[in-house]
């Protein structure tokens, strides 16, 4: 269970303190230099005397100690700088790293979305769009791929805008269009076999798309 964020704040706030402390929490990635998230997870913080520890659900464990005179300095368990910044409010903490940035976030919410058993499809009804729809979805290394609420905009010529949540939680949409197919997430490459698109998006997730969604009828 999450504990209270009011209490947890305060002990951060508290980092000379010889007593521990630590939180479920959740962990948002963002490759360096990139502004869209790589993955959301499950994770936990700890902090004693100053020493930072982020365990993530995907393996990755972050020892950050602290450095210098300055609040927020780190290097990490392979010598590399790594910094803290405020910018969260009470809602978490940001750490920028070598090669990613953590956000942490207390409020796990997110990682467990409520679902709608009238509307397999939520948060996407067909008040707002032309057709709803639960695509094939998942990791590119992953052979075992999920489902992924989508929500479906047609227009003429057989095009159409398909809003989808990936399974990191992010939300963003896939255009097919008459001279070829792009994301507002990023790179893609789209593949039209017989009747289904396959799209791959930043090299790192596969969606299946087929025509029907498209086109209707």
């Amino acid at each position: 269970m999450i504990r209270s964020v009011f209490v947890f704040t305060i002990a951060l706030a508290a980092a000379q303190t010889a007593h521990s402390d630590w939180t479920e929490a959740r962990c948002d990635i963002y490759p360096k230099g990139e502004d869209r998230i790589s993955a959301m997870l499950p994770c936990t913080f700890g902090q004693r005397q100053g020493a930072v520890a982020i365990t993530r659900s995907d393996g990755v464990t972050h020892h950050l100690t602290p450095v210098g005179d300055q609040p927020g300095n780190y290097v990490d368990q392979n010598g590399k700088p790594a910094y803290r910044q405020s910018g969260l409010g009470q809602s978490g903490l940001i750490f920028r790293l070598d090669q990613e940035s953590v956000f942490v976030y207390w409020d796990t919410s997110a990682l467990y979305p409520e679902t709608d058993p009238d509307n397999p499809t939520a948060p996407y009804t067909t008040a707002d769009y032309d057709a709803t729809t639960l695509l094939r979805c998942g990791k590119v290394d992953d052979p075992e791929m999920g489902l992924c609420p989508a929500g479906i905009l047609r227009m003429e010529g057989g095009q159409a805008s398909i809003v989808i949540t990936g399974p990191t939680g992010e939300e963003f949409t896939i255009n097919f269009l008459q001279d070829g197919v792009n994301a507002t997430a990023g790179e893609v490459d789209a593949q039209l076999d017989q009747d289904t698109w396959t799209v791959i998006l930043r090299e790192l997730e596969r969606y299946e798309v087929p025509l029907a969604a498209i086109e209707g009828g």
